[in-house]
């Protein structure tokens, strides 16, 4: 016979919220963006930036940064 498991409550996850303020820039009257927009997925679709490429996480698109020698 199965012993069934006692249920527990669930609980809120606990993450980091986004920080879109963090992808732009304000000089004078223009906005900046910091981060590239995906060429797949299009405006409004940033890439994230690793250490050594720019990854999409909505299409998992990914570009290598050459290293300069």
């Amino acid at each position: 016979m199965i012993a069934m498991l006692a249920k527990g409550k669930k609980t809120a996850k606990k993450g980091l919220k986004t920080r879109i303020h963090t992808y732009y820039k304000i000089t004078g009257g223009k906005v900046d963006r910091l981060r590239k927009f995906c060429p797949v997925c299009g405006p409004g679709v940033f890439m994230a930036k690793h250490k050594d490429r720019w990854s999409c996480g909505k299409c998992g698109y990914t570009e290598w940064i050459k290293e300069k020698k």
